[in-house]
């Protein structure tokens, strides 16, 4: 099974230290993301029920515990995938001990659908419909972090993802942004720039989020960050919000996130993170709107002022 795993992730700490470019200070920050990923997946491979996963990935530093349980949603998926006859692993840890980490846990997932999709996306049927879009988004991150040359040259989509499929891989794409120009914020408006202009708004998203979660800005860069973002601010302040609720959902809160909040969404962090709960409110049942972009909508909609 190690053999298995490790043919089919394939995910080193060497590598991940190679994807990162900058400032010494900011790639060590990234490849403490990258470690406490690993260790995550490697904790939930290896570990028995969920329980003992939860225990484990607690003994990861607060500030870097949210990517701890991302790796996990990593390693849950992959074992659903490999064992078929016994699947729901993932589905049991969200509803379990890694409830409150359920964003990150999602966007894990994600990373395994976008080396086996070949294999189709029944491991995730019984994930809820609002919150399995961002298995998608984590897709888009891992796309980004691994084919960064393909994905910002050629400009495409995977051709395996249909409708709003699309529209969560950007955003997911927009975190890989953060991450990839080390928060470098000309390099980020640069990036974005480059593409259509109809997916801008969902890549500012991601940047948002991964900027309030991950970290990496000082109150300058923030500042010119807003600027940046331009008419595409509403959908960068919703990204925040995201980051700011996995931050308030795990109870581990970080100066980096409320540093963002109040600049790119001109409240704390928790006032942030609250939007994200009351606008879920009587989201309408899927159609060809999600109720995951509804929501979004409604978060973006308290921004439109700024």
């Amino acid at each position: 099974m190690a053999r298995l795993r490790k043919m089919i992730l394939g995910i080193s700490p060497d590598r991940l230290s190679s994807l990162y470019r900058g400032q010494y200070e900011m790639k060590y920050k990234f490849e403490q993301i990258g470690k406490s990923y690993l260790l995550g997946y490697n904790m939930a491979m290896e570990a028995g029920d969920s329980e003992s996963i939860a225990q484990q990935l607690n003994t990861i530093d607060s500030e870097f515990r949210p990517f701890g349980y991302e790796g996990a949603g990593t390693g849950l998926t992959l074992l659903d995938y490999l064992m078929p006859w016994s699947q729901g692993r993932l589905q049991v840890f969200i509803e379990g001990p890694g409830a409150t980490y359920k964003y990150g846990i999602h966007t894990g997932a994600g990373w395994v659908f976008a080396r086996l999709r070949w294999l189709g996306r029944k491991p995730f049927a019984q994930l809820d419909p609002l919150h399995h879009w961002l298995v998608f988004d984590g897709f888009g991150c891992h796309e980004g972090c691994f084919h960064w040359q393909r994905y910002t040259r050629k400009q495409t989509f995977p051709g395996s993802l249909i409708g709003y499929e699309r529209r969560a891989f950007d955003q997911g794409f927009g975190r890989s942004i953060w991450l990839m120009e080390n928060a470098d914020v000309s390099r980020v408006a640069a990036t974005i720039a480059a593409f259509p202009s109809t997916r801008q708004a969902d890549l500012w998203s991601g940047v948002g989020a991964a900027c309030s979660c991950a970290g990496g800005g000082e109150a300058v860069d923030m500042e010119v960050l807003r600027a940046a973002a331009g008419p595409h601010l509403p959908h960068l302040a919703q990204g925040v919000t995201f980051g700011a609720r996995v931050r308030q959902l795990s109870g581990n809160p970080a100066p980096y996130t409320e540093l963002a909040c109040l600049i790119l969404c001109g409240m704390s962090a928790q006032d942030a993170a609250n939007i994200t709960t009351t606008t879920l409110k009587d989201l309408p049942p899927d159609d060809e709107v999600p109720a995951f972009e509804v929501w979004r909508q409604r978060i973006q909609a308290h921004f439109s002022g700024m």
